[in-house]
Order: C-alpha cells, then sequence, then structure tokens
C-alpha cells in the first residue's frame, strides 16, 4: 500500500504536470489546491529536489519545477524515493534486497510468488511516468 506521504508526492507533482508551463510553483498553492500539509509538502519536495526531480528557485516568481519532464520520470522512481522497495518482501526486492531469516528461498513458495506480483507491479510502475498521471499529456 501507498504511504500517505507517497500519495501526497504523486498528488504535487499531478498538479505541477497538469501546468501549462514549467514555471516555479509556490509550496503553498500546491498545499493549498491539493490540501497537502505545508510542513510535510515541504519535505516531500526536498526529497524530490535532491533525488533531481525537481528543482527550486527562490526570490519573486520562485518556487518548485521539473529539473526532468514528468514524461521521464517513472512512477517506480517516485515509489521507491517515497516508500523504498516495491516488493512486499525484502527476499524479492530488486534494490533493497534482504535476505528473510530462517528461509530458504530456492525451497520458498510464498518468494516465488512474491517475485510474480513484483514483476507485475513493475511492468506498471516503469512504463507509466508522472505525466501518465495527468488530465493532459505534458
Amino acid at each position: 500500500m501507498l504511504s500517505k506521504k507517497a500519495q501526497y508526492a504523486f498528488k504535487a507533482l499531478m498538479y505541477m504536470a497538469d501546468k501549462k508551463d514549467n514555471e516555479p510553483i509556490l509550496i503553498a498553492e500546491i498545499s493549498k489546491k491539493k490540501r497537502i500539509p505545508l510542513k510535510f509538502l515541504e519535505n516531500i519536495l526536498l526529497e524530490l529536489k535532491k533525488a533531481g526531480v525537481l528543482e527550486s528557485k527562490k526570490g519573486k516568481g520562485g518556487g518548485y519545477f521539473f529539473k526532468v519532464s514528468p514524461k521521464d520520470i517513472p512512477l517506480a522512481k517516485i515509489v521507491r524515493l517515497i516508500d523504498g522497495p516495491i516488493a512486499m518482501l525484502p527476499c524479492v526486492s530488486l534494490y533493497f534486497y534482504e535476505r528473510c531469516k530462517n528461509c530458504d528461498e530456492k525451497q520458498c513458495g510464498l518468494h516465488d510468488m512474491m517475485v510474480l506480483v513484483r514483476d507485475a507491479n513493475l511492468r506498471i510502475l516503469e512504463k507509466k511516468t508522472v505525466a501518465d498521471l495527468t488530465k493532459r499529456m505534458v
């Protein structure tokens, strides 16, 4: 399940991508329009900036804007940045792998099933982008 933080990140990114241009947007505007707590949103956007998804401009006419086109930002990237692993078990994660305690992956039916679930999710999350979430295609 997506965390509230990830849901807020997607709401903010959708709002930004829905704009006609890539002009800086104030955090307060996004917060108000999408009903996201301001302090929470500040942290989310800062994380996305540090990851190279967004950029910011200070001063008059400042705010956040896309550093990378929304059509070049896979949904999987945002999920991993905000929530971490996409896989439901650490032993099937591609980027956050951890061996399960007291388990033999070669003999575990749950492991095998969760690999299928992970792969099905990734087929969608790697293919679809932030632009796909907007009303208008960016």
